[in-house]
């Protein structure tokens, strides 16, 4: 029998860390008396992020004095206080390696259930003043774990811990922990934590994942899936273009094939190629991410570009680029990909967004036929409406095909009722008048504000996140949990003494910077350059930061407790070994 030691709270509060703004509730202080337990929190206390910490599932944290005593050791500390480890309850006799997923406990006036071990995450590093702490929590199988409360009440310092229930298919927590961010994602015991009714749908979402890759692929698809499948290559490769085709005033499409004509690897409908284009003797490559837009298997990369005002890039394809000509690219990339299934697909793109989502209305008609499919797309006029016939010709294909064609500017020659259906733009009212079934997967392709505008308005109408595909055109939004919001700035070399290293490109970023040694990772040295990132642990865990790696190989700095998947890279403790080039 476990006895509750102390009970710790603390209100959310900002610090300054590495010149930023942190908004945590890490820190907590041991309170007297008895302490009121309610559905979503202890009385007193509060969470910085709720995205990552706190509601039902994560209520009240929870850690061992026996883990107190491992780390006293293994970090040679003796200044630990109760609530050290961000816990609201410190707790004697439950053992992460004993405690098991859905084992129910009394505690005073309370009841509570075990749901999920801690989520690993950079703010125990800060307070712990250990930037590996979130690592070694989880690789010395001492995470802590949360509690849901079933019954509300009071609870006191002292208390005796009294197990009432126990949880069906008896996983403990160090071993759901493991499950998840560790190497050896045995089938049986995936199948066995998904049978488990008390752990959170979080948890139980990244186990389905991780049994759907089915082992097939490496890397972890319950921390990740934003990469897609390993590239059919490493770097790059010369193609020869065999096409050039003009597709409204403003847009071009390239077709590659290789040079001697053998069969390129298959591409994915809604995958992405890079090219790496030398514009110039002496001048720094660039390098852009552009969709596939052909269709999947014709033997052939097709990428349509559209004539940006001050586009470098664009440019120097719509002018100095004809048949024969050899172009640098990488293998196709991504995991904007059309999903397996019979249910309807509605895809909406505007302006240069109908590239990947064309390429799936290939496929669609191609492999799918019996599919319901919805294209609705938006253009400024007839002009600047690239693929009309294209598309047009294959919704024809599909029984059960429906197009919707939106001018945001149409000219007098501009047919209504033919060449669009409506003037304006693609707006949410619009599905709901067409009866677009919101059971549908939806993708969407197109400028950031539209997707941020359309994807929240799918939500509220009940669309499952699950169901919602995006795909941006140039760098994703950030995730930095906890961080102050700040103005958002093109990327730049880092302010400072330049570097001497290796060509670090970004390249969704259009950037391409010398690596400075100053810098402990790639992560640390994207933010300098303020290319947007994703991350949370920082220490080689959680997989927020991994990103495609299109060229170049990297060493890691602590090595990660499992790998990405291949070619792809963790920046968060990785270093380059030569020059790179990242999908950032």
């Amino acid at each position: 029998m476990g006895h509750l030691v102390s009970v710790n709270v603390g209100l959310p509060r900002d610090i300054t860390w590495r010149g930023e703004t942190v908004h945590t509730g890490i820190w907590k202080q041991p309170v007297g008396g008895p302490v009121m337990v309610r559905r979503l929190n202890v009385a007193g206390d509060g969470q910085g992020d709720l995205a990552g910490h706190g509601g039902e599932y994560r209520a009240v944290m929870v850690y061992q004095t026996e883990s107190y005593a491992h780390w006293e050791t293994e970090l040679g500390r003796r200044d630990f206080t109760f609530g050290q480890f961000g816990e609201n309850f410190t707790v004697q006799g439950l053992a992460d390696d004993r405690v098991c997923i859905g084992d129910r406990y009394r505690i005073g006036a309370a009841l509570f259930e075990v749901t999920q071990p801690r989520v690993t995450c950079y703010r125990v590093g800060i307070r712990m003043d250990n930037p590996g702490m979130a690592a070694l929590l989880v690789s010395h199988h001492r995470p802590g774990f949360y509690l849901r409360v079933l019954e509300e009440g009071e609870v006191s310092a002292g208390d005796e811990i009294v197990k009432v229930a126990e949880g069906s298919e008896r996983i403990t927590v160090a071993e759901i922990d493991a499950l998840l961010y560790l190497p050896g994602h045995r089938r049986e015991q995936l199948e066995r934590a998904l049978r488990i009714p008390a752990l959170s749908p979080g948890w139980k979402s990244s186990f389905k994942a991780l049994l759907d890759q089915g082992g097939a692929e490496s890397g972890n698809a319950g921390l990740t899936t934003s990469t897609g499948p390993p590239p059919a290559w490493s770097g790059f490769r010369p193609l020869r273009v065999a096409k050039v085709d003009r597709e409204s005033a403003s847009v071009i499409s390239l077709s590659f094939e290789q040079p001697d004509r053998a069969a390129l690897p298959l591409a994915l409908a809604g995958q992405f190629v890079v090219l790496r284009l030398y514009t110039g003797q002496g001048l720094t490559p660039l390098l852009r991410n552009y969709s596939i837009s052909g269709a999947p298997g014709a033997n052939a990369y097709r990428v349509s570009i559209k004539r940006e005002v001050h586009g470098a890039a664009s440019s120097f394809l719509h002018n100095g680029i004809k048949v024969g000509d050899l172009l640098e690219v990488s293998a196709p990339r991504g995991a904007f990909t059309l999903r397996e299934g019979d249910g309807p697909v509605v895809l909406i793109s505007a302006g240069i967004g109908a590239t990947p989502v064309l390429a799936m209305l290939h496929f669609l008609s191609a492999n799918a036929p019996a599919r319901e499919v919805w294209w609705l797309y938006g253009a400024r006029n007839r002009k600047e409406h690239p693929f009309a016939e294209e598309a047009r010709g294959l919704l024809g294909s599909l029984p059960s095909g429906h197009g919707y064609i939106v001018y945001s500017q149409p000219e007098s020659d501009d047919r209504l009722g033919t060449d669009y259906d409506a003037a304006g733009h693609l707006n949410l009212p619009l599905l709901d008048r067409l009866g677009v079934p919101p059971t549908a997967d939806f993708y969407l392709c197109g400028p950031q504000a539209f997707l941020r505008s359309f994807s929240a308005g799918l939500s509220a109408r009940g669309v499952a996140a699950a169901r919602i595909h995006t795909e941006v055109f140039g760098p994703e939004d950030s995730i930095t949990p906890g961080i102050a919001a700040s103005a958002r700035t093109q990327p730049h070399v880092p302010s400072g003494v330049p570097g001497t290293g290796p060509q670090i490109s970004f390249t969704r970023s259009g950037l391409t910077v010398p690596w400075n040694s100053s810098f402990q990772s790639l992560l640390e040295f994207a933010e300098a350059c303020e290319v947007p990132v994703r991350w949370s642990c920082r220490t080689g865990v959680c997989h927020t930061c991994e990103s495609a790696l299109i060229g170049g190989t990297v060493r890691y700095q602590p090595t990660p407790l499992e790998p990405a998947a291949e070619g792809n890279v963790l920046i968060c403790c990785s270093q380059p070994d030569g020059d790179l080039e990242i999908d950032l």
